[in-house]
């Protein structure tokens, strides 16, 4: 992903917001004129990573926490995230824990690099019910570092209505041509 490769057939503006280096809650906020919410949904400790965790999380030094959050403009769900830390990163990072992630570790004007590590087409029930609309939904995980050091693995999952600002992005297209 560091070359920005991706599906050729993914129109400009959505490469940019899955491919780009920029924060998607300020790319949130701009593109609705909404504040951004974040809604907690959970943040946990983090015993035992699940299968479809992103490999780069193993990276994290345990213990581990688990955070998981609904992005929404306006009331409208945009964005559903999860992220995983080492506990004692988290603690000294998210002491409000409904801020963005971004406005939290940018405080104090601190130098961070994201590195985009995937990008999927994923299918959820859970997703279609929340976003209201059908799969599949386009998908990224990345890394935050700090000094180079692994502070945080991200993964958010993209709701279709992105497609009002954006554009379309023919996911039903290029999941059945996979």
């Amino acid at each position: 992903m560091l070359s920005g490769e991706g599906p050729r057939q993914l129109p400009g503006a959505w490469r940019l917001m899955l491919l780009g280096d920029g924060s998607p809650t300020r790319h949130l906020r701009l593109l609705t004129g909404e504040p951004v919410a974040v809604d907690l949904i959970a943040m946990e400790p983090e015993a035992s990573l699940p299968a479809e965790a992103p490999a780069e999380v193993a990276e994290l030094q345990a213990p581990l926490l688990r955070r998981q959050v609904w992005l929404t403009c306006g009331g409208l769900p945009l964005a559903w995230a999860e992220s995983w830390w080492n506990q004692a990163e988290a603690d000294l990072h998210l002491q409000d824990r409904n801020l963005p992630i971004w406005k939290s570790l940018t405080q104090g004007r601190s130098e961070l690099f994201r590195e985009v590590d995937g990008l999927a087409l994923v299918q959820a029930d859970w997703l279609e019910h929340t976003f209201g609309h059908r799969g599949p939904f386009w998908s990224r995980h990345y890394r935050f570092f700090r000094g180079g050091t692994a502070l945080t693995v991200i993964r958010e999952v993209f709701s279709p209505q992105l497609e009002t600002w954006l554009g379309p992005t023919l996911r039903q297209e290029l999941q059945q041509s996979s």
